[in-house]
């Protein structure tokens, strides 16, 4: 039975984590902590730039769920491995395959690697703050959808310009 409720935990924190991201990364990054995401939006200058404090800032919950399973709440370890496992999934998609920061050769050629490629670069359309798509990375909706959403931001943007 533990390994069930074990594997439960993991799976559902690593799930989880998709809708903290998409939460954090629309109202927090491109909310009030755009002081540090900015710096992702803009050509990298060196190998690291100010937004990657945010991995150690999200790296904390992890820490913490883990210390807590090691002391006495093992179902605690499970999800902190579970958070942990959505940054490493993170870290692979985001910053080797799609922005190459690890240099590759790799092309996605599944549609789903594909589509998830596409929408971030989509979200990197604009280097602004508002106005931007995607704000997901497991799970980004179709392209034609994203691309109808910025194209219903743009008339927005034009209709209250002018």
């Amino acid at each position: 039975m533990n390994i069930l409720i074990n594997t439960l935990c993991f799976f559902g924190a690593l799930a989880f984590m998709e809708g903290v991201a998409y939460f954090a990364h629309k109202y927090v990054m491109h909310g009030f902590g755009w002081f540090l995401h900015e710096s992702h939006h803009r050509p990298r200058e060196g190998l690291f730039e100010l937004n990657d404090l945010y991995a150690f800032i999200f790296a904390i919950p992890s820490i913490v769920l883990i210390w807590f399973g090691t002391n006495g709440h093992p179902w605690a370890l499970w999800m902190g491995l579970g958070v942990a496992g959505y940054g490493a999934i993170y870290f692979g998609f985001h910053d080797v395959i799609v922005h190459r920061r690890i240099h590759h050769n790799w092309r996605p050629k599944s549609r789903y690697m594909q589509r998830i490629v596409h929408a971030h670069r989509l979200h990197h359309a604009l280097e602004e703050k508002e106005g931007a798509v995607s704000f997901g990375f497991i799970y980004a909706p179709p392209v034609p959808v994203l691309r109808a959403e910025m194209k219903a931001i743009e008339a927005e943007r034009a209709a209250t310009a002018g």
